[in-house]
């Protein structure tokens, strides 16, 4: 046994020690990226002493799909886990990088959040991934001269800090610099100013536990990252794929021990594009670990540093009741955003994201028709593609995929987004409701590199089915009978998109009611109604909200939703699921239907009102 901790303390010894602080829902505006309104001393001290990352993005625009590409070196997409509060199944072959830390002899401790957004399994997420996981977890508890990597999630800057109006704000309302996409409503300046309250406060705690570092005795040897979980805070940021979704500060402070390590000098810069990706990988590289093989993401630091990328990759599915699925890849300069839901606007109610009285001041303003066309943006349908020059636009407001001018840039980050969705095999495109079922006996890592999963194909039809382009209709049409369910229901979105123009699919469509896919046969109801059919759309969609399957009910709901009056006849089904909630969690995944029926119910109320 002394030989062996003989053995364990050479290896060991000469490992740094990492510290990662992470803030919750917070874009980089702080005093060091420039932003003077900001109150961050402690994270500006913090630059001074390390390297900042000018390029650093999060993976995905919410917690919970950004931390499992974080905990897994994965997307989530090549996994199907990219569905906000899911519990879907990975292979066992994937484990999560605090196991590996373990073995090579580091204590691990998480403080504060999980959530991995991945079922729960023995040997892949459970207590034993980390040595201590709580709020109370520590790094302290570790066996002498014992390494150690330890995050402490800070959580006061989260979205919720914003929900409720504070009687006292240390930053002016008056003063805030509103994004031009924000209308000057009192409660967006309100929830402005009380969000940089919330960021100075994460401050002070990122400060705490600095000083208690070097009160330890330990900064000499801890390598001390600085990031947060994705942009934030108020609507248009988190949950939305703009750089104020997807940017994130990043401060790295190397001790001079390690200071080989480090790409720069303290108080240096770097505009190297890193994502969340490349987080385990890196943390790999700096502890001396072989970076595992089916890691998709590269090392930006240590004996294992790869070349530099190009491009971040980025994407979003359903975030709570919401359905949604963008693709972004962003360089030094450019942003690129593929919509495959284009006909769905941004500002699609969430109810959570409306908790905050900003977006409901903004709602307002827009039924008012007080915004300009700038601010009006977010309430509309979604371009195919956007384009933006970053350095030029920071807010993402000018979309260049329309100029001429862009023309070989949009090709360039097009082609990269299709090569990477191919390379990674995308799962996003799976309908969750199928989803659901494939998770009963599998997995959608493996269905996705299944011949049940014809990637290539899919992807072709859902590239024709939103760009908006009748000249596609022919092989839409056509596609509507593939044995693939998957390109039928991608196939049937296509005539959705094209409305009126769709005539001609008609017949096939009418035939898709009787798929025996339920997303299939939910898509080819909306595109009917679209074409001016009732009756049979109705009776299908009112049959699906009685399905055991979550999101065939979401689904359901979420397009009798865009009927407004003409979904009269399933008022009463659509009650039913509201009057539900009491016997269900909230804020699980069981509840989106019930959020969505809610809101439904709340429109007829209202009259359906300009929305």
């Amino acid at each position: 046994m002394a030989c062996f901790l003989s053995v364990w303390a050479q290896q060991t010894k000469d490992r740094p020690n990492i510290l990662w602080i992470v803030s919750e829902d917070n874009s980089p505006l702080l005093g060091c990226y420039g932003d003077k309104f900001a109150t961050t001393p402690n994270l500006d001290k913090l630059a001074k002493e390390g390297v900042l990352y000018r390029n650093a993005f999060a993976s995905g625009p919410a917690c919970a799909i950004s931390r499992t590409t974080l905990i897994t070196g994965m997307y989530a997409t090549s996994m199907g886990t990219e569905q906000m509060r899911s519990t879907y199944p990975i292979p066992t072959f994937i484990k999560f990088y605090p196991k590996y830390l373990q073995e090579a002899g580091y204590y691990t401790t998480n403080n504060g959040k999980e959530d991995y957004n991945i079922a729960k399994k023995p040997g892949l997420w459970d207590r034993k991934i980390w040595d201590e996981s709580s709020n109370k977890a520590t790094y302290k508890n570790r066996q002498p001269g014992q390494p150690f990597f330890a995050i402490f999630n800070l959580s006061v800057s989260h979205e919720s800090s914003i929900h409720r109006q504070a009687a006292t704000l240390k930053h002016d309302p008056e003063k805030v610099q509103l994004p031009p996409y924000h209308p000057a409503t009192p409660e967006m300046k309100h929830d402005w100013a009380l969000y940089y309250d919330k960021v100075q406060a994460m401050d002070q705690q990122v400060g705490k536990l600095l000083r208690e570092l070097e009160e330890a005795g330990l900064a000499e040897n801890t390598i001390v990252f600085y990031y947060s979980d994705h942009g934030g805070v108020l609507a248009r940021s988190k949950r939305f794929m703009n750089d104020s979704g997807l940017r994130v500060p990043l401060l790295i402070r190397f001790p001079k021990k390690y200071a080989h390590l480090a790409p720069g000098k303290p108080g240096s810069e770097t505009d190297r594009v890193v994502s969340f990706i490349d987080f385990a990988p890196t943390i790999f590289s700096l502890a001396g670990i072989r970076v595992p093989g089916h890691m998709q993401g590269k090392p930006f630091l240590g004996e294992q540093q790869a070349p530099e990328k190009e491009f971040a990759f980025s994407f979003r599915g359903r975030i709570d009741e919401r359905d949604e699925l963008i693709r972004s890849v962003r360089d030094k300069k450019y942003r690129y955003v593929r919509n495959f839901l284009p006909h769905k606007p941004y500002g699609l109610r969430n109810e959570y994201l409306w908790r905050a009285p900003s977006i409901g001041s903004w709602e307002k303003s827009y039924k008012a028709g007080t915004l300009n066309a700038i601010q009006a943006a977010f309430w509309q349908p979604k371009p195919t593609e956007e384009l933006y020059d970053v350095t030029a636009d920071p807010h993402n407001i000018h979309n260049l995929a329309g100029d001429k001018k862009y023309r070989e840039v949009l090709e360039k980050m097009r082609k990269a987004t299709h090569d990477m969705m191919l390379q990674s095999r995308d799962a996003g495109f799976i309908p969750e409701a199928m989803r659901v079922e494939i998770s009963k006996t599998g997995t959608s890592y493996d269905y996705a590199r299944s011949a049940a999963y014809p990637l290539e194909k899919i992807l072709e039809t859902a590239e024709m089915a939103t760009t908006r382009d009748a000249g596609h209709l022919k092989q839409l049409t056509e596609r509507l009978s593939d044995k693939s369910p998957i390109v039928r229901y991608w196939s049937a979105n296509g005539c959705i998109i094209l409305g009126r123009q769709a005539q001609a699919a008609k017949p096939e469509l009418t035939k898709l009611l009787n798929d025996p896919e339920p997303s299939v046969r939910i898509a080819a109801a909306e595109a009917l109604y679209g074409l001016g059919e009732k009756t049979d759309v109705l009776q299908v969609l009112t049959q699906s909200l009685t399905s055991e399957n979550d999101f065939v009910r979401v689904h359901a709901l979420t397009v009798l939703e865009t009927m407004e009056k003409d979904a009269q006849p399933a008022l009463p089904a659509i009650k039913q699921i509201a009057a539900s909630s009491e016997s269900k969690k909230k804020g699980s995944i069981a509840a989106h239907d019930v959020q969505v029926a809610t809101h439904i119910i709340t429109r007829f109320r209202e009259g359906f009102a300009k929305r």
